[in-house]
């Protein structure tokens, strides 16, 4: 799409949407570049964009053809209705997701309950437990430093109190501390899985998507880590790939949890394991 000066609001949206087969993404796109919700452009459909403008919005348009991600090109994606940054370094947050702070939430824990968060990045899952529940400690882990400065900005922006943020794998920063609930967005995805070559994965971060031959190496790991930093009665909530379900289960029955559930997203996919320590571990 090649600037002009007559090029209006209404114009430019009809060309993007038309070339992206979205007007809500055209609309995303633009209102970034104006700074201006989606209401405003709607009703200002013949406001005239300057050359400036137009070349922000063009070279937008330009990048989310090739299929970079909406949440990159824009910075932020919402998670639990609260405006999250985003980068590259880090994991989009995703709908499925909020399935593990929605079962959280629901859980009978002490007003100041410890919790992990364990490979936060964006931390959008540890930030979101401690909006909701003021009274909670939320300790968050991630090996990418430039995930944990994007989990920072974040909760500095969100104004979500004290979180901790500690830098390395898993639970190698908190040697000898126990927690009443650990929470998780690992890595699950195969080796070599074919969905790693479509859509917004190709643009993020492998680190934080493959996790060995199977995908349950990371979980394997953490399952495994419970036993030194779960408080006993202590809850697991762990997300998992749409297939993984009897494996997890598999895994935290051997590990010694007990009142193991499997829970399933909004498509009927297997997305979060669940288990509780047991009392006498």
């Amino acid at each position: 799409m090649n600037a002009t000066p007559e090029t209006t609001v209404s114009d430019w949206l009809r060309r993007a949407a038309s070339t992206l087969d979205s007007q809500l993404e055209a609309q995303l796109l633009l209102g970034h570049v104006l700074g201006r919700e989606r209401a405003w452009l709607i009703a200002h459909g013949e406001e005239r964009l300057d050359d400036p403008c137009q070349s922000k919005a063009n070279a937008l348009l330009e990048r989310r053809q090739v299929g970079e991600p909406i949440a990159y090109l824009l910075g932020e994606r919402e998670f639990w209705s609260r405006p999250f940054r985003v980068t590259p370094e880090v994991l989009i947050p995703r709908p499925e997701t909020e399935l593990i702070v929605e079962k959280a939430l629901a859980l009978d824990l002490p007003e100041n309950a410890r919790v992990l968060d364990l490979g936060t990045g964006s931390g959008c899952i540890g930030l979101t437990l401690a909006a909701e529940r003021p009274g909670w400690q939320v300790t968050a882990t991630d090996i990418s430093q430039a995930a944990l400065a994007i989990a920072r900005q974040n909760s500095e922006d969100l104004d979500v109190g004290p979180v901790e943020l500690l830098s390395g794998c898993w639970f190698e920063p908190l040697e000898g501390r126990r927690f009443d609930l650990i929470v998780s967005n690992p890595p699950y995805v195969a080796a070599g899985d074919i969905h790693l070559g479509k859509g917004d994965v190709r643009f993020e971060p492998e680190s934080a998507l493959v996790a060995g031959p199977d995908g349950l190496d990371d979980l394997r790991h953490i399952v495994d880590g419970t036993a030194a930093h779960l408080n006993p009665g202590g809850w697991l909530m762990v997300e998992i790939g749409h297939d993984q379900g009897p494996a997890g289960g598999t895994l935290l029955k051997s590990a010694g949890f007990e009142n193991i559930s499997i829970l399933s997203d909004g498509a009927g996919n297997d997305r979060v394991a669940t288990g509780q320590r047991n009392d006498g571990a």
